[in-house]
């Protein structure tokens, strides 16, 4: 065994053992409800854009955006954009990679990855400002709401052109809506990508926690996902490629990150 594999397999038995370390678990927990009361996750920016999504989980879409190598990622829920701007960079930093590779010239202007945004209410600065950053050239933003079946149409049809598709859902945070989105673009996601569903950690905090917002414990993305996934395996779903479509929980990624506000919302398709 070289001296790199050896440190990946060490690295792994230290994620494993992050599961079952209790101590270090009810530190995260203690960490998650303190910094979810404190807006922490508005704190942050990617490429001068603002992007409401902890650190950890930043880090985590690059990681599977370096693995999967997506050609097209599949965003609902666009805000200020930043994470429209993260997943647009990993694209353009994997073309640039491509190019070095095969010793040809990338050509900036006509990209071959793209990230397609979507959300009921692009605000006017917003979409100025994302209009405006040097990754607007690989994004496509569509206007309405992610449930509604012209958007889900449109986003379809611009899918058959691409052969390795990643889906994050982050739009509204109710059972009945994020449900909605897991049946409508779940089955866009090609097989050993995955789909992000995020703020699964709605359902395991105290339950006053979002007093002005429709969803909580009860009634968010983590009741959706386990919804969909016990239809995957009672009804059984077909996936845009023809396939069965299977999904199961990345634990390791939880495990590795300790802190994210989508435990139980890493699906991989196998």
């Amino acid at each position: 065994m070289n001296l790199i594999e050896a440190f990946r397999q060490e690295r792994q038995a230290r994620i494993d053992s992050n599961a079952g370390n209790a101590s270090l678990q009810q530190s995260t927990v203690a960490f998650l409800n303190e910094t979810i009361r404190a807006g922490y996750s508005y704190n942050f920016e990617w490429l001068s854009r603002p992007i409401i999504q902890y650190p950890q989980d930043m880090v985590a879409m690059q990681e599977l955006i370096w693995r999967v190598r997506p050609d097209l990622i599949v965003e609902t829920g666009i805000a200020h954009g930043g994470s429209l701007i993260l997943s647009a960079s990993m694209l353009a930093m994997l073309d640039y990679c491509d190019a070095v590779e095969a010793g040809s010239i990338l050509d900036p202007r006509n990209p071959r990855r793209r990230v397609l945004g979507l959300d009921i209410d692009i605000r006017a600065h917003n979409r100025a400002a994302i209009e405006a950053h040097p990754m607007a050239h690989r994004i496509d933003m569509i206007q309405g709401s992610s449930v509604a079946p012209e958007v889900i149409g449109k986003v379809r049809e611009i899918a058959r052109g691409y052969q390795r598709i990643m889906v994050c859902l982050d739009s509204n945070h109710t059972h009945e809506h994020v449900l909605a989105e897991l049946e409508a673009y779940a089955p866009l996601v090609s097989k050993g990508s995955y789909c992000c569903v995020f703020d699964t950690v709605i359902e395991d905090l105290p339950e006053d926690s979002y007093p002005d917002r429709p969803w909580g414990v009860g009634d968010n993305p983590k009741t959706a996902v386990r919804e969909y996934l016990r239809r995957l395996t009672e009804e059984g779903r077909v996936a845009a490629d023809g396939a069965s479509l299977d999904l199961e929980i990345d634990k390791t990624i939880e495990n590795k990150l300790l802190l994210t506000v989508a435990p139980d919302g890493y699906l991989r398709r196998l």
